[in-house]
């Protein structure tokens, strides 16, 4: 190969790459076009082995226009790459073009769970008669849970709790908020007005009605002169905060070993109104909660003399309160951590 063909050969290599690069359609394609033509395996280099077959004096000249063709080749690819690039970002944010005029995606708003939610509605009527809240403890020992509730180790009211016992001896998870009732009276001097929401744990079998896990809200009231009328006045006034104003009440008798009269409260049927459905067994009332005088023995029990002061207490489940509020049907829906049943309230 003489002088004139390696030139002229270099010379064409220069006009095609030039027009190749002009033509190449993308970025990817262009850097392909460089490896092919610059590379080390690329068409220039095979054009520059032919030099060492010329005559040592015309390898120089040669040499030049080689790095002449390849500073050429070099310049038009960086001009169709700054080219590419500037039409490409274009393309790129014309495709991820925000309109920040756009309304935003509506935030999630959580809500308290409905057992938390009735607590909370609960504790808010009952602050407006001068009710604290007040916690205790979820383990308890038996002399707290039961004896201290004149209910002692032999008497058959025991049977009224399927109790929960913990490998601590003499001890279990409460099987109702009233321990509290005994807490309370002993650390803290009448008058006395608190709510004692909590957790209960009774060893039952779980269906539509029962859990061996829920909620309970206690309350005691201990003064002097404390009485039955009372209590039905404020649970009356309860009432009608909790399910509307003009629903009708009622005091029936009841049992319960810590109080003494001991009353169930009920509330006229929610879903019928009176004249008797499904919903309260053909009754016309659904019973809310149990109540009654704090039995003497109690009184003695939380330090207090039962000549000077008497009290009323009484018990109610906040989900049983949100079933007759909301119509739920089944109480195992309140521990199942269901998102579609959770998210309806509030």
């Amino acid at each position: 190969m003489d002088l004139a063909q390696l030139t002229g050969d270099l010379e064409d290599l220069r006009s095609e790459a030039m027009a190749q690069a002009a033509a190449a359609p993308d970025s990817a394609a262009l850097e392909a076009l460089e490896i092919e033509l610059l590379g080390k395996r690329g068409r220039l280099t095979a054009v520059l082995r032919g030099i060492g077959a010329l005559p040592a004096e015309d390898r120089p000249r040669v040499g030049a226009v080689a790095n002449t063709v390849r500073e050429g080749i070099e310049a038009a690819i960086r001009h169709r790459g700054k080219s590419l690039r500037g039409g490409e970002l274009d393309a790129r944010l014309a495709r991820e073009r925000v309109d920040v005029t756009t309304p935003g995606r509506p935030i999630r708003r959580g809500s308290l769970h409905p057992s938390l939610e009735a607590m909370a509605d609960i504790a808010a009527i009952f602050a407006q008669f001068g009710f604290v809240v007040v916690e205790s403890p979820e383990i308890e020992d038996d002399r707290t849970n039961f004896q201290m509730l004149n209910i002692p180790p032999d008497h058959p009211a025991r049977d009224l709790w399927d109790t929960l016992y913990v490998d601590l001896p003499g001890h279990l998870l409460r099987t109702h908020t009233s321990p509290g009732q005994i807490r309370v009276m002993q650390s803290m001097a009448p008058p006395i007005r608190v709510l004692l929401p909590g957790r209960c744990f009774r060893y039952e079998a779980v269906d539509a009605s029962h859990g061996f896990e829920f909620f309970q809200v206690e309350g005691l009231m201990v003064d002097e002169g404390t009485t039955l009328a009372d209590l039905k006045g404020l649970l009356d006034q309860f009432a009608h905060a909790m399910f509307g104003a003009g629903k009708r009440t009622r005091f029936r008798p009841g049992y319960y070993p810590f109080t003494e009269p001991s009353v169930a409260f009920d509330v006229e049927c929610l879903v019928c109104g009176g004249p008797g459905c499904a919903a309260c067994g053909r009754t016309g009332w659904l019973t809310i909660l149990g109540a009654g005088m704090v039995h003497p023995v109690v009184l003695q029990y939380g330090g207090l003399d039962p000549e000077r002061y008497q009290g009323f207490a009484f018990g109610m489940g906040p989900e049983r309160i949100s079933m007759l509020k909301h119509g739920i049907t089944d109480l195992r829906l309140f521990m199942e951590n269901d998102l579609r049943f959770l998210g309806q309230f509030r």
